[in-house]
């Protein structure tokens, strides 16, 4: 879905990007049994899962100036679980 709205919108300047989170610390992960998060924690590769705020960090790069140039882009934010192993 990005890419097709970076295509069609990047004439005017609007960018589409996804940010693609893994486990983040939340009230409803922390309702999660102890024994679950540790065994999603021994797949990710940075073993632990994310805070709000390294989430948030990546979406108020792409909202900045900085990230104009980025479009079409799926950006995952999910300690490396995604890769693939």
């Amino acid at each position: 879905m990005a890419r097709s709205l970076a295509r069609e919108l990047g004439s005017r300047g609007i960018t589409a990007n996804v940010v693609s989170p893994g486990f983040v610390v939340t009230d409803m992960t922390d309702q999660l049994p102890e024994e679950l998060v540790k065994s999603y924690q021994q797949q990710i590769p940075l073993g632990r899962l994310a805070q709000t705020s390294e989430i948030a960090a990546v979406v108020r790069f792409l909202a900045s100036q900085e990230a104009g140039y980025v479009t079409g882009a799926v950006i995952p934010v999910d300690g490396g679980l995604g890769m693939g192993h």
